[in-house]
């Protein structure tokens, strides 16, 4: 093999789960010509955190490499929504809804990726002028038995949970995307691998070159064990102040170091190497690491300026037991208050560090809620709401009530 492709195929297969297949990729490779590399994304919920960057790197790995990013807005399968491990039907988003999603997906994704070297495409321009002999010849390519293999569509089946026709056509759509932009490449998590394989078949029966699929993994969010979410609150978002950003990673497990470094950030391999057996024969402090990480990690979506603040600030709150430098602040009113009091569960809620009332509840339960340096547990309390009050969530979060 070529020395140049042996090197390239090292960036390219770093931290990827699945190739299929390497002798393909390496096929491609030979004809000295970039690859189109495809992403599909489906406009539902435009805030994108560090678990949804591991797909992402791996694009930017490739743009580097001197191949064309294709981003895919799925606009139209975005209608349907992605039935992928799912128990029942998604709702469908308004054609409002989804562009606006796609635009705050589009701005906060070129923080990993060179805007001036990603096409961006909508399928919308394609499926959308697809009359109904073109959709049931698209249709025929596969076999209702071929569908049911999809894990989630075989377990509504069992469970006896409807299935609608329509959502048959996701992944005939998606992997109609590849023939549409002549994809040689496409990537997605490792729950994607039955809709990329679609791909590969509809490019065949087009008479194409089936593109190669890579499966990047699912990143454990800061608890070590769940999968990176917003709703299990183990997340660190791309768009997070450099201070929180920082301060959530300086939390993850010692375990998550290398897998970090591996999946999120620009590190050579022969610093991952270094990192991986410094970790392991003691020579390096999981501290010390971590803090390197977390430096990384703010830089990369900011600057190095701003790291370092974030680094200060995390050395003063955390090991000087001091407040942050720019706690925001949140104005109240006698009229929001009865008789000077809030319920805690709305209180907690007006301060933005949570999403919903629903979410404040949950971190008061879980003892993660302090007012003023005292730990609240109880929902149904009611707290006199003090001008220049502190709330607290986590070990990270802080806001300052101010009454007008």
């Amino acid at each position: 093999m070529d020395i140049e492709i042996e090197e390239e195929l090292k960036v390219i297969k770093r931290g990827v789960e699945e190739l299929i297949s390497e002798e393909e990729l390496i096929e491609k490779l030979k004809k000295d010509r970039p690859l189109r590399v495809k992403l599909g994304l489906d406009p539902s919920a435009p805030d994108i955190h560090l678990g949804h960057t591991v797909v992402l790197q791996k694009l930017k790995q490739f743009q580097d490499l001197g191949h064309q990013v294709v981003l895919l807005i799925g606009d139209f399968t975005g209608r349907i929504g992605d039935p992928t491990g799912r128990s029942e039907a998604r709702e469908q988003l308004s054609e409002e809804e989804i562009l606006e999603n796609a635009k705050t997906y589009k701005e906060q994704i070129f923080k990993v990726l060179d805007a001036d070297k990603t096409e961006v495409v909508f399928n919308s321009d394609w499926l959308k002028e697809m009359n109904f002999a073109e959709v049931i010849e698209l249709a025929a390519n596969y076999t209702v038995a071929r569908m049911l293999e999809r894990d989630d569509f075989a377990k509504r089946y069992q469970n006896n949970k409807p299935i609608s026709i329509h959502e048959f056509f996701y992944p005939l759509m998606q992997g109609y995307d590849s023939v549409a932009i002549e994809a040689d490449v496409e990537l997605g998590g490792t729950d994607q691998k039955f809709n990329l394989l679609v791909g590969r078949r509809l490019q065949k029966e087009a008479g194409q070159e089936s593109q190669v699929i890579m499966t990047m993994p699912i990143l454990e969010g800061l608890d070590g064990e769940n999968k990176m979410s917003k709703s299990l609150d183990n997340y660190v978002g791309v768009t997070d102040k450099p201070s929180e950003m920082y301060g959530k990673l300086m939390s993850i497990p010692d375990k998550l170091l290398v897998r970090y470094f591996k999946l999120l950030t620009d590190v050579s391999l022969a610093e991952l190497a270094e990192i991986e057996s410094g970790l392991e024969s003691g020579e390096l402090h999981p501290m010390d690491v971590k803090k390197r990480l977390a430096t990384t990690i703010v830089t990369k979506y900011y600057d190095g300026e701003q790291a370092q603040q974030a680094a200060q600030e995390f050395e003063n709150v955390f090991k000087k037991g001091e407040l942050p430098d720019d706690i925001p602040e949140i104005e109240l009113s006698e009229d929001d208050l009865e008789d000077g009091e809030l319920w805690i569960v709305k209180l907690v809620a007006a301060t933005g560090l949570v999403d919903s009332n629903s979410q404040a509840r949950r971190m008061i339960k879980q003892g993660a809620v302090s007012i003023d340096d005292q730990k609240y547990e109880q929902i149904n309390e009611d707290i006199a709401v003090t001008d220049g009050m502190i709330i607290q969530i986590g070990k990270r979060r802080f806001a300052k009530i101010v009454l007008n």
